[in-house]
């Protein structure tokens, strides 16, 4: 599975790490994602997402369903 948050699609940015004589070298900033169990009003059960810590204090404000929604993603599926 890659690195990708499944409700926002966050995903790994390409950076340069800069030392201190100005040296750039490529440097790869992955995206904080962590297993969640969420609850499923309308489906009624746990569902597990891969998640941005970002996408969790979102789930905080909306639903669930507008959520996945708005992504795009089938949680019958999941």
């Amino acid at each position: 599975m890659s690195r990708k948050c499944q409700l926002t699609g966050k995903k790994a940015n390409n950076g340069m790490a800069v030392s201190h004589s100005h040296r750039r070298t490529k440097k790869l900033q992955e995206v904080n994602l962590q297993w969640k169990r969420v609850w499923w009003a309308e489906g009624k059960r746990w569902v597990r997402l891969r998640l941005s810590t970002k996408a969790i204090k979102t789930l905080e404000l909306k639903s669930l369903s507008a959520f996945a929604k708005e992504a795009g993603l089938d949680l019958s599926r999941l």
